[in-house]
């Protein structure tokens, strides 16, 4: 990515506290610019939790919790992905027929051709990735819109799909593979959760101090230690709860694990290097990007790969999951939800406005519906209209914030 040239600054989507001063005041400033950030989607989240528990009190167990961050995993990945074409204002509507398609391939090749899944996950993926490549080709020489393009994808795939997987329609996946045991029953011990708890509240505090220590010597606003330090100790004891709660069943899968790796590392990507701010850059205003040096078609491809290699990763984990690769892998709402998951967590339709952390707590607003009405015997039609009312409020947030910041100047 060294020739995507360097992105205007400040970008979009990396609006900071620190820039509007801190404190109280700070974020009175920033709700009024319109700039909401994860408030909505938290306070939408309490609310739901609030609701479902007093409906049924099982809902909170740490049965519930560790099923449902589980199930959180497959479309969550798939999210992370959609996540990078939303930033630079396009979308992919073939996510679910490539999830679908990559977990045929795994199966097919893991089961029907004995080859290792350490072989037959990666070649699924890298098939994926070339699919990305292929659909921003035709966006970038052709200039078909990537609704039209993924939408024809969304149809081939789901061919592909059927085609392999054949008559039969459906490969069981050994309960035995480290596939499906890694989906399943891989948890993590409680005192490496808590080691790793421990780091992650020392790696926020050392991030921050080091930026706040080159925007000091800018000569720019920073954060205080006392605020950092307040920030990483909220860090160490939410998630010690968390894990410590999770822990009296089963604790914390090595999915939802690897899950929150692949938003950290992606966290990082968008609000630390130059590729990030190329990235929001193309999805604030594409022609002032191509005018800064930034090579627009280099981030549109790369965001088409991103996608589908996500959306790929996402299906495998699926079907692990499931222990199965069927004719409906990656079909029903796949789709849908792993759009609606990235738009309720905050990212703008509009393109250029976002971040790692909307597939994350999107998705475990659209898993908590899902869970909540499973426990109460509701059937799916109430989950498709509360999710549906979920999202449309979302993107009301999102358009009335986007004039709120327009009229402010911070469009």
């Amino acid at each position: 990515m060294s020739d995507l040239g360097t992105a205007p600054a400040p970008t979009r989507g990396e609006t900071t506290v620190e820039e509007y001063g801190g404190g109280l005041r700070a974020l009175t400033s920033r709700f009024r610019g319109g700039d909401l950030g994860v408030l909505p989607v938290v306070v939408g989240l309490v609310v739901i939790w609030t609701v479902m528990q007093i409906l049924n009190p099982v809902f909170l167990s740490s049965t519930n919790l560790v099923n449902l961050t589980l199930e959180c995993v497959p479309v969550g990945v798939i999210a992370l992905g959609v996540g990078f074409m939303l930033l630079v204002g396009q979308i992919d509507l073939s996510i679910g027929s490539l999830s679908g398609m990559a977990a045929a391939v795994t199966a097919i090749l893991f089961v029907g051709h004995g080859l290792s899944p350490w072989l037959a996950v990666p070649t699924a993926v890298v098939v994926s990735g070339v699919v990305g490549w292929l659909y921003a080709q035709v966006f970038n020489r052709l200039g078909v819109p990537s609704f039209v393009i993924t939408l024809a994808g969304l149809l081939g795939f789901l061919g592909i799909q059927l085609w392999v997987l054949g008559a039969a329609g459906s490969i069981n996946l050994p309960f035995d593979s480290g596939l499906v045991t890694f989906a399943q029953l891989d948890f993590v011990p409680q005192w490496l959760s808590y080691t790793l708890i421990v780091v992650a509240a020392a790696a926020l505090f050392a991030s921050g101090f080091l930026r706040a220590r080159e925007r000091r010597r800018a000569g720019l606003a920073a954060a205080s230690i006392q605020g950092l330090l307040l920030r990483s100790l909220v860090l160490l004891i939410g998630a010690g709860v968390a894990v410590w709660y999770l822990g009296r069943t089963r604790g914390v899968g090595w999915m939802f694990v690897l899950f929150l790796a692949l938003v950290l590392v992606t966290h990082y990507v968008l609000t630390r290097t130059k590729y990030g701010k190329s990235i929001y850059a193309v999805g604030g205003n594409v022609e002032a990007a191509r005018r800064a040096g930034i090579n627009v078609k280099a981030v549109y491809t790369s965001a088409f790969v991103l996608c589908t290699t996500l959306a790929a990763i996402g299906g495998v984990l699926a079907a692990a999951r499931l222990a199965a690769s069927n004719q409906s892998s990656g079909g029903g709402d796949v789709n849908l939800n792993a759009i609606a998951a990235v738009v309720i967590g905050g990212t703008s339709l509009f393109g250029g406005r976002g971040s790692a952390f909307a597939a994350l707590f999107g998705i475990v607003v659209i898993q908590s519906i899902s869970s909540g009405l499973t426990l109460l015997n509701l059937d799916s039609s109430y989950r498709y209209m509360v999710t549906g009312a979920v999202l449309l409020l979302a993107v009301a947030l999102d358009a009335v914030a986007r004039r709120s910041r327009a009229s402010h100047g911070r469009a």
